[in-house]
């Protein structure tokens, strides 16, 4: 098998990966995965895909990660490995799926209006 290349997203984070054979080493931007997602949280979200399928120490992952904040970027990692998992065997997909790993989440910021502080708030009202 040769290296598997895909990408995931999430909110204005970007996750593309190359997933190859080996041990279970997952490197993000150059770093262990463990050094660059400082919670315990964001490392579960960040495998939880290979957890799913009980592949974790069967692959090694190389992942760039660029925008976006650090739980955004878990998450789009996540979303990475569970497309890569089904191009290497698409029965995967049903485990994942059943878990709602393969949808990209379409929840973004919303944008701020002209006349507004924020994207909803408004100035204080004076009726005088």
């Amino acid at each position: 098998m040769e290296v598997i290349n895909t990408s995931g997203r999430r909110k204005t984070a970007v996750a593309r990966i190359y997933m190859k054979p080996g041990t279970g080493n997952i490197t993000v931007n150059g770093r262990d995965y463990k050094e660059y997602f400082s919670t315990d949280t964001l490392r579960y979200v960040a495998v939880q895909s290979l957890r799913i399928v009980q592949m974790e120490d069967q692959f090694d992952i190389k992942a760039n990660l660029d925008g976006g904040g650090i739980n955004g970027q878990a998450e789009a990692l996540r979303l990475a490995i569970a497309k890569a998992l089904c191009e290497y065997n698409p029965e995967n997909r049903q485990a994942l799926k059943a878990e709602g790993l393969m949808r990209r989440d379409p929840r973004m910021v919303e944008r701020k209006k002209p006349g507004h502080p924020k994207a909803r708030k408004r100035f204080q009202f004076s009726k005088r």
